[in-house]
């Protein structure tokens, strides 16, 4: 029998309907009657990055663990004109995948690229998203903002992925373990925290996923920040309640994250964190207890 690499115990997998015709890979499991939370990973992971918190918010709740489009084992469709990979149309995967599971309205927790979908799916679809939690981004505006002098070197990725199709792709796709591997060796603090046999889950998810991963980043570059500048200028805000977790970026690249984010949510709790950027597997008691709070809210 084939190994199928890890898992989240407990958990089983589907393909579930997307938007635009594609299917998503999900990891589904908890009680049954609990009120459902949807939890999106970042880069350059897959659901597997949940494999401490889903279990735990299991007890109490269904968990909905997607792969997002263009990530692990979910659909990667090309992306002719720069849309197929705007956070609005992953938003849109997000609702349609939770609707196809029988739930209508959901609490959403995203991590890096998915707390940027997440972000996406609270300001369009405020009717659906009950909770919303962010762990260590800024949204796509401010991020760019932000990111200036020689303390923007840290964004490097950024800046290449965003360069038009052919270029990016080619570069990461001549030495993808060293350029993806690059990132879980430099934002982890605690080594350990991605071992050896997830460590390498995710690099061959990436591996197989170079195109798709640059549009994301391309897409964050260009309509995402359109939509962002909208929402500003028609003050469209978060109306559900907002928890964010980060580490200390602003001390680092002279910025207040929590009066930034403000701007976005009324509702809000923001909390640095002492761990590094992988804050789901090096602190899942300080994240899963964090969500716990949002829900109460």
């Amino acid at each position: 029998m084939t190994n199928p690499g890890p898992i989240i115990t407990g958990f089983a997998h589907h393909r579930v309907p997307a938007s635009d015709g594609i299917e998503l890979n999900v990891a589904v499991g908890g009680a049954a009657t609990g009120t459902p939370v949807v939890l999106l990973h970042g880069f350059p992971q897959t659901h597997l990055m949940w494999r401490h918190v889903a279990p735990k918010l299991a007890a109490e709740h269904t968990v909905i663990c997607p792969d997002l489009r263009g990530y692990g084992a979910s659909d990667k469709p090309a992306d002719p004109d720069g849309t197929a990979y705007a956070k609005r149309t992953m938003a849109a995967d997000v609702v349609a995948v939770a609707k196809a599971l029988g739930h209508e309205r959901f609490a959403l927790v995203g991590h890096d690229r998915g707390a940027l979908v997440a972000i996406r799916a609270g300001l369009d679809h405020p009717e659906t998203v009950t909770h919303l939690a962010s762990l260590d981004v800024l949204p796509t505006l401010d991020m760019w903002e932000v990111m200036r002098g020689t303390s923007a070197a840290i964004g490097f990725h950024l800046y290449l992925m965003a360069q038009p199709p052919g270029l990016p792709e080619q570069l990461i796709g001549a030495s993808p373990d060293a350029f993806f591997g690059h990132f879980l060796d430099v934002w982890t603090r605690d080594p350990a925290a991605v071992p050896p046999d997830i460590r390498a889950a995710y690099l061959a998810a990436c591996r197989a996923a170079v195109p798709s991963i640059v549009a994301d980043y391309r897409a964050s570059a260009g309509v995402d920040v359109t939509h962002d500048r909208a929402d500003r200028e028609a003050g469209n805000r978060l109306r559900m309640p907002v928890s964010v977790l980060q580490q200390d970026w602003g001390a680092a690249l002279g910025f207040d994250a929590a009066a930034l984010w403000s701007a976005w949510a009324d509702d809000l709790r923001h909390s640095t964190v002492s761990c590094g950027h992988f804050m789901a597997e090096e602190a899942p008691d300080v994240v899963v207890e964090a969500i716990r709070d949002l829900l109460r809210r």
